[in-house]
C-alpha cells in the first residue's frame, strides 16, 4: 500500500517536466481524490491510501500529464475567495483578474445600488465577486455560451448570491436600451496563431474565448464602441487586455470620447486593464 507521503514523492516525479509546478499539483489532485483539506497531506504523512483513493489519484495523474489543467481535474477553482465550479466550456479564472474586480469596487461605495454588466461572464468569476462584495448592487452576466451560463448559475447558487442577473446575449445584443454604471469585461483578446499562447491552454480552453480574430482587438474594440451606448454619463468601462495591446487600446478609446483613459498594471507589474470614462456626448 503506498501512504500519502509516497504517493506525493512518486507524483512529482512523474509530473517533472510536464508541470510548472508538480509538487503542488499532486497536493491538489491527491485532496480531490481523498475529497480531504490539504491540511491532511501533512498531518498524516504515513496514512495508506485505499485501492479506490489510489487509482482515483492515478488517473488524475496520467490526465495531468497529459496537459489536462488542474482545474478541470478538480472542476473548480478559487477566485476572490468564492470556490467556484469550472469546465471545459469555462476559461479557468486567473489571479490577474482579481486586479479588474478590485479596480470596480474601487469605485462603488459599500452600500451603492449600481447597476453593472459582465461582459462574457463564463464562470460569473467577475459578476459573483463583484455581486457578493456589493450585496445592494444590480449585477447582469451575460455570455453566448449556455454551457458556461449553466456554471455561472450554479456558482450564483452555491454561494446564495441573488443580486445577479444571468442572460444568454453577445455582447450587449440582448440588452437594448439598457444601461449600466459599470462596464467590465475580460474578452477574448489573443490574436489567432500568437505563439505566445501556451498549447495546454489552447487545448483545453474554449477557443471562442481566447481568440479574437487574427489582430486580438475585435472584442475589445468593439466593447468599447458598443458600451457607449450603454453607458451614463460618468460611467465606466473597465477591461482586461493582452501583453502589447495597451497604447493602442488606450488611443482607440480616447478617440472614442472616453475621458480619463489609463492603463493599470497587474500584481507582477504587466500592463493588463484599461480603463476610461464616459462623460456624454460633447
Amino acid at each position: 500500500m503506498v501512504t500519502i507521503a509516497e504517493a506525493l514523492n512518486r507524483g512529482t516525479r512523474y509530473l517533472a517536466g510536464a508541470s510548472s509546478s508538480p509538487r503542488l499539483d499532486c497536493e491538489v489532485l491527491l485532496c480531490h481524490a481523498l475529497a480531504c483539506p490539504r491540511s491532511r497531506l501533512f498531518a498524516r504523512p504515513d496514512q495508506a491510501l485505499a485501492r479506490p483513493e489510489a487509482w482515483r489519484y492515478g488517473r488524475l495523474l496520467r490526465r495531468r500529464r497529459m496537459g489536462v489543467p488542474v482545474a478541470y481535474l478538480t472542476g473548480e477553482r478559487e477566485f476572490w475567495s468564492l470556490n467556484l465550479r469550472v469546465s471545459p466550456e469555462t476559461l479557468i479564472p486567473r489571479p490577474e483578474t482579481e486586479e479588474l474586480v478590485a479596480l470596480a469596487l474601487s469605485l462603488i461605495p459599500a452600500d451603492s445600488a449600481m447597476r453593472i454588466i459582465d461582459l462574457g461572464t463564463g464562470s460569473g468569476a467577475i459578476a459573483l465577486a463583484i455581486a457578493d462584495e456589493r450585496p445592494r448592487c444590480r449585477v447582469t452576466a451575460v455570455d453566448t455560451s449556455a454551457a458556461a451560463l449553466e456554471v455561472a448559475r450554479r456558482n450564483a447558487e452555491d454561494h446564495g448570491i441573488r443580486n445577479v442577473r444571468i442572460l444568454h446575449s453577445n455582447w450587449f445584443d440582448a440588452l437594448p436600451g439598457e444601461t449600466f454604471d459599470i462596464v467590465l469585461a475580460n474578452p477574448p483578446y489573443v490574436a489567432e496563431g500568437d505563439p505566445r499562447l501556451e498549447p495546454e491552454v489552447l487545448a483545453h480552453e474554449p477557443y471562442q474565448a481566447l481568440i479574437s480574430g487574427r489582430s486580438g482587438f475585435e472584442d475589445l474594440e468593439r466593447i468599447a464602441e458598443d458600451a457607449l451606448n450603454h453607458l451614463p454619463p460618468g460611467g465606466h468601462l473597465i477591461m482586461e487586455h493582452g501583453p502589447g495591446q495597451s497604447a493602442r487600446l488606450v488611443e482607440f478609446m480616447a478617440s472614442l470620447g472616453y475621458h480619463n483613459v489609463l492603463t493599470h498594471h497587474d500584481l507582477s507589474g504587466h500592463d493588463r486593464i484599461v480603463h476610461g470614462q464616459y462623460m456624454g456626448n460633447d
